[in-house]
């Protein structure tokens, strides 16, 4: 009535400091006391909540007294009362959380829980990660290391903001665990190779990444299995496990590459051997594949048992081999269409090898089918080879499936020596070329450069004051038109 009306404001205000004042001094004389409450923290702050709740009921308690009080003139009143201070109150002190204020009046001992805490979490993998260790933690000792985390966490339960912080801890420790474990990687030349049996440091480093699995699988079942996990804690936790994936991932990466470099070494040896034969008399091709086919599928089959069958972690391996599964088809796909000249008992033996690339690739798969687009553009192409140009032309797996470009590649096997490939053209090697197909991705900077080889075709025709064309040409130069207008 007399303006008071900030009065639940400065109430409140003197008892969080009064509350704060009390502990300080009490904890400033006991050091029995301030061990306590550092250490039994989550407790303290367990009475706090109850505290909290408790009043809140209270005052819900009160408004339904009134409410059933049948005193329904009084009460709205004062609710009238209460809704006006409340708004000057809210004026005053926007800002001001009455919860957050108790909660404060705690503040040094949560910093030195968390403090604790987090010295907790770390101890264990200090220790089991020894200056000058080599090898990483064993079952038992990362074990411990899930108990630690899982007890923190369970026991920063009795509060959100608390399981929030102590989950920032345990993303923390999953770093440390990281940089810890990438120190033990072998990052020399023998980590990447792919001639004999595994090496020393080939042999750790799949050691380390499945350790780094096994914490990653846990951390994640210790989170799933917490009730009433705050979402922002959960982010945080998954955010660093997501770290943890990506170490993994660079640990194999030099071991990918290496595999991947001897793949497409392999695929590229097709161009030595000869697919310029016509058909035996038996119609079928004299072997069942090629020799760079043979060579291709024993390769894969030994780097699958020799390196990668000591992963533990199934899904991450597939999930890396599946990707160079695919390149390896697109390469192969890329090489089959650049073959010159190619007769009829080369294109049997191509087809064969077509159906082989199947069993070459199925080890690094978990099904070839879930290759998706390689997987169909490598069905889509084998019958190509068997139908005349003008079918090809108005294929449907055209620009659907299979790119214009690697069509119009393919064309240029049944030209004449004088309509060269974009290749012959630059007088470049195959394996330039394919490098060149690399570095531009783009179906319109293939185009283009296609472009150019018909263009220098005509230009060579003319010349020499041809009368015709090939009769491929006017089908490539239909298909490159229509190519291009698909980029529109």
């Amino acid at each position: 009535q007399d303006g008071q009306s900030d009065i639940l404001y400065k109430f409140w205000t003197a008892v969080t400091q009064t509350l704060s004042s009390q502990f300080q001094s009490a904890t400033d004389s006991s050091m029995f006391l301030k061990q306590a409450f550092e250490g039994e923290y989550p407790k303290l702050l367990r009475l706090y909540n109850d505290l909290w709740k408790r009043l809140q009921q209270y005052s819900q308690n009160i408004q339904r007294n009134f409410n059933t009080s049948g005193t329904t003139d009084v009460f709205a009143e004062l609710q009238q009362m209460e809704e006006d201070a409340q708004d000057i109150f809210m004026q005053k002190n926007e800002d001001y959380d009455p919860e957050k204020a108790l909660k404060d009046s705690l503040q040094q001992y949560e910093a030195a829980y968390l403090s604790k805490s987090l010295s907790r979490l770390f101890d264990p993998i200090n220790l089991v990660f020894p200056p000058g260790g080599r090898n990483p933690p064993s079952s038992d000792e990362l074990d411990s290391i899930i108990k630690t985390i899982a007890s923190e966490l369970n026991v920063a339960a009795v509060d959100p903001d608390l399981s929030l912080a102590v989950a920032r801890n345990v993303a923390k420790t999953i770093q440390l665990y990281g940089v810890k474990s990438e120190q033990l990687l072998s990052t020399q030349g023998d980590a990447s190779q792919v001639i004999g049996p595994l090496t020393e440091g080939q042999r750790r480093n799949v050691a380390v990444v499945n350790s780094l699995y096994k914490l990653h699988q846990a951390v994640l079942k210790v989170i799933t299995s917490q009730t009433s996990f705050p979402a922002a804690a959960e982010q945080t936790v998954t955010t660093a496990l997501k770290a943890v994936y990506g170490l993994m991932g660079s640990a194999v990466q030099p071991l990918l590459n290496s595999v991947g470099d001897s793949v497409e070494a392999i695929i590229i040896t097709m161009h030595q051997e000869d697919f310029s034969g016509s058909l035996s008399s038996s119609g079928k091709p004299d072997v069942p594949c090629s020799l760079y086919m043979k060579e291709l599928q024993g390769f894969i089959a030994r780097v699958m048992s020799d390196y990668f069958r000591h992963f533990e972690c199934f899904d991450f391996v597939f999930d890396n081999t599946e990707a160079m599964a695919q390149r390896a088809i697109e390469l192969f796909i890329r090489n089959a269409s650049l073959i010159r000249p190619l007769g009829e008992g080369g294109k049997m033996r191509l087809a064969a090898d077509f159906a082989q690339m199947e069993l070459a690739v199925a080890p690094l798969c978990r099904r070839v089918s879930d290759l998706g687009k390689s997987y169909r553009q490598l069905r889509s192409f084998r019958p190509l080879l068997f139908q005349t140009s003008e079918h090809i032309a108005s294929s449907p797996a055209l620009g659907e499936v299979i790119p214009f470009s690697i069509i119009l590649q393919f064309l240029f096997t049944r030209a004449p020596p004088e309509l060269k490939s974009p290749f012959q053209r630059a007088e470049w090697s195959i394996a330039r070329y394919s490098q060149w197909l690399d570095d531009h991705p783009s179906e319109k900077d293939r185009l283009a450069l296609i472009r150019g080889a018909l263009e220098a075709y005509v230009q060579s025709v003319r010349t020499r004051e041809g009368k015709e064309f090939a009769p491929v040409y006017p089908i490539m130069v239909q298909l490159l038109q229509k190519g291009m207008s698909t980029l529109q």
